[in-house]
């Protein structure tokens, strides 16, 4: 399991991609905790989209747990429904 960071924001934008690219080149089935996140700006928003757009390229099995407020009001927010993110961030797991 990837336990997103608390704060997906520019500032952590580059070790949350090292990190996820890590994570998901080296696991069969990926799994995404989100409790921890705390704070997403436009940047990690972007990023978060990139990254589960790369998953669904990679036709590995792709889990969302917990579901994070904070992720799904920014999204709304700025406007992001990429049926790819959307899908994960509406289902219940």
């Amino acid at each position: 399991m990837f336990t997103l960071p608390s704060e997906l924001t520019i500032a952590k934008a580059e070790s949350f991609r090292e990190s996820v690219l890590e994570y998901v080149n080296t696991h069969d089935t990926i799994v995404f905790d989100d409790s921890e996140v705390i704070k997403v700006d436009t940047i990690g928003a972007q990023l978060l989209l990139s990254v589960v757009v790369f998953i669904s390229t990679q036709n590995k099995p792709f889990q969302w747990q917990h579901h994070s407020e904070v992720i799904k009001e920014t999204i709304n927010k700025l406007g992001i429904n990429d049926p790819i993110l959307t899908q994960h961030l509406n289902s219940q797991h």
